[in-house]
């Protein structure tokens, strides 16, 4: 690999909504963690000076109190160390936001189930990006469940079975009427004019077809890595749909929030030794070879980190290489 090459426009483009973005983008998750926030500033304009046009947030990104609730001093907000980064925006970067999951009242954190709330978290992005249009609202969900068990897989059930299996059922249409309603409220706000595009994050293949029944879907954000790979079929019927899969916790993997993964398997090792490149770059460059919709959104709070992230872009794995990891 080039590591001179620092350029996100390595890795190609894609049309996201109605816009064509570089597929290596950002992810604004990890921006909150330090207390100065100067240096935030400068990681998302040395981002934008890298080719990144496509920025991944959420309201309820912030610390302290947020999802990765780190850090001492004031709340920082993602959004608004976007807005204080790169305002004014004129085009120069694609914002995709996120909405559903909320502080509950005892601080536990739950799911906005209602239009209402729904549009409070719009408006709150809405003021803290700066905007009168959010580019990409997706709907997160915050519990993924599996879809009912069909009846046939049980020749004879026992009654309490029958119960059991009806009251399952009774609870996904009501989960499914649920879901149908918070995303037809943010197609409503799409049709106000306070959103462009829709997608959504942490869903199935269910909700992408009911959701797309609504509204047109542009975007699918779901966990997925190199080792978390539950959703091949799901990234494979987003290619097939021209819709854009965006893993998150692609550098993460099974650690999720707990951030960029220790353990790294023998393949991981070796592959990157044969590169010259760490393990995290493998990772993002895996992912990127997953399709020409897939794009990447790491995150970091790092300049270092930062343009080691962006250099992955050029990172060409081989054939050899792609069966390695996947075995």
């Amino acid at each position: 690999m080039d590591t001179g090459l620092l350029d996100a426009s390595a890795a190609g483009t894609w049309r996201l909504g109605d816009r064509v973005v570089n597929r290596m983008g950002f992810g604004s998750m990890r921006l909150t963690a330090n207390p100065d926030t100067r240096v935030a500033v400068r990681v998302l304009r040395r981002a934008v000076e890298l080719g990144v046009d496509h920025l991944d947030t959420a309201a309820f990104y912030c610390s302290p109190g947020g999802i990765i609730d780190v850090g001492p001093g004031p709340v920082r907000h993602a959004t608004e160390l976007i807005r204080a980064a790169l305002t004014p925006y004129r085009d120069r970067v694609f914002i995709a936001t996120k909405v559903g999951p909320e502080r509950l009242p005892d601080g536990r954190w739950g799911e906005a189930g209602s239009p209402a709330r729904l549009r409070r978290q719009v408006e709150e992005n809405l003021r803290r990006l700066g905007v009168e249009t959010l580019d990409l609202v997706n709907l997160r969900i915050t519990r993924r469940a599996a879809p009912p068990a069909s009846a046939s897989d049980s020749a004879a059930p026992s009654a309490s079975a029958a119960a059991a299996v009806s009251a399952s059922a009774s609870t996904a249409v009501s989960a499914s009427a649920a879901f149908a309603e918070r995303f037809g409220a943010l197609a409503e706000m799409r049709a106000e004019g306070l959103i462009r595009h829709l997608g959504l994050s942490n869903i199935s293949r269910e909700h992408l077809d009911e959701a797309s029944r609504i509204a047109p879907v542009v975007c699918v954000q779901n966990a997925y890595s190199v080792d978390l790979r539950r959703d091949d079929d799901l990234l494979r019927i987003c290619g097939e749909r021209g819709i854009a899969f965006v893993p998150f916790f692609a550098i993460a993997g099974p650690a999720r929030e707990a951030g960029a993964a220790r353990e790294q398997s023998d393949a991981l090792r070796r592959v990157a030794a044969r590169h010259g490149v760490s393990e995290h770059q493998v990772r993002l460059a895996w992912t990127l070879h997953q399709g020409s919709h897939v794009l990447a959104i790491p995150g970091t709070g790092d300049l270092g980190h930062l343009e080691q992230n962006i250099a992955a872009a050029s990172l060409h794995l081989t054939d050899s290489d792609l069966a390695e990891l996947h075995r």
